[in-house]
């Protein structure tokens, strides 16, 4: 690393981007950012990050964080053209992917970055632009002890737990399996939500009495306002969730693991996406377990049935 002080950048300042930015910017740590519209950084810019036009010139940082939507938009931006990794004059020190991507697009990836004497660090991340902004996101990594030892820091800054599963992908099949699980758990949720509206139950009253349970869940505490009033402003949204499905069950194919609640799960989610909700909240999953319950659809927020 270069001096004391490591020069930190970043790639891709979506939702979830900008706000593990704000976090480091909020701790005083200068941070350069690239996203591939300009005009989406500019508020992290008015923060105090310097916003610059190419990949390239984030290659001489000591630590460069990535926070994109896809694995073909990971090798992209690393090893398509003019990715960080293609500079010949200047070479990154630490890659920390944040991303949730497949565990062999990852294993592809650090080894292109071994190949150029890049360290190269999975660090996917838990938790909405929302709960990051708060500072209470947990991230789980994965690969060298050194680079974990060194991102670690700037990890430990941008959420509440910090955890090193292993020295290669275990922490991408970590996020999946987690997401696996809020799938899941979100359709139990919608499931016995439209239960109780249908027999007469109001929502709120029900996901009150629900949230001072042992079943209760912070998640669901925080998502129970939107649950009411029907307000599917995008968090995560249900593609988003569709796409770590499809590679959570193929992780569990490939290792001959068996899920056939996620499985059901992940039908429901494309229901969703085929009823329009692809770029809804995927909370919105409600709306097809509320119009299969053949609720009234003029019900009134937080009413039951009419």
């Amino acid at each position: 690393m270069t001096g004391t002080t490591p020069t930190l950048g970043w790639l891709g300042t979506g939702r979830m981007g900008s706000a593990m930015v704000g976090r480091l910017l909020d701790a005083d740590h200068p941070v350069r950012v690239w996203n591939r519209t300009r005009s989406k950084a500019q508020p992290l810019a008015d923060r105090g990050a310097l916003v610059v036009d190419s990949v390239a010139e984030l290659a001489g940082c000591d630590i460069v964080f990535v926070m994109v939507s896809t694995s073909a938009d990971l090798r992209q931006v690393l090893l398509g053209e003019g990715g960080l990794l293609t500079a010949d004059d200047r070479r990154v020190g630490v890659v920390v992917d944040c991303s949730t991507v497949s565990a062999e697009t990852s294993a592809g990836v650090r080894a292109a970055a071994a190949a150029r004497g890049v360290d190269f660090l999975a660090a996917p991340v838990s938790g909405n632009p929302h709960v990051v902004a708060e500072g209470g996101a947990c991230l789980v990594a994965s690969g060298g002890q050194d680079a974990y030892d060194r991102a670690r820091p700037y990890l430990a800054t941008i959420g509440r737990t910090v955890v090193h599963a292993g020295p290669d992908e275990q922490s991408r099949l970590v996020k999946l399996c987690h997401n696996l699980y809020l799938g899941m758990m979100v359709e139990s949720l919608v499931e016995v939500v439209t239960l109780a509206e249908k027999g007469g139950v109001n929502r709120a009253a029900f996901l009150e009495f629900l949230n001072g349970t042992v079943l209760a869940s912070d998640w669901v505490r925080k998502r129970t306002p939107d649950l009411v009033d029907r307000d599917w402003q995008p968090t995560f949204t249900t593609e988003l969730l569709r796409k770590d499905f499809d590679l959570g069950l193929g992780a569990a194919r490939a290792s001959e693991v068996p899920m056939p609640v996620a499985s059901l799960v992940h039908q429901l989610i494309q229901v969703a996406i085929g009823h329009g909700h692809r770029d809804d909240d995927f909370l919105a999953m409600y709306e097809v377990q509320a119009a299969a319950a053949a609720l009234d659809a003029g019900r009134a927020a937080g009413g039951g049935a009419r």
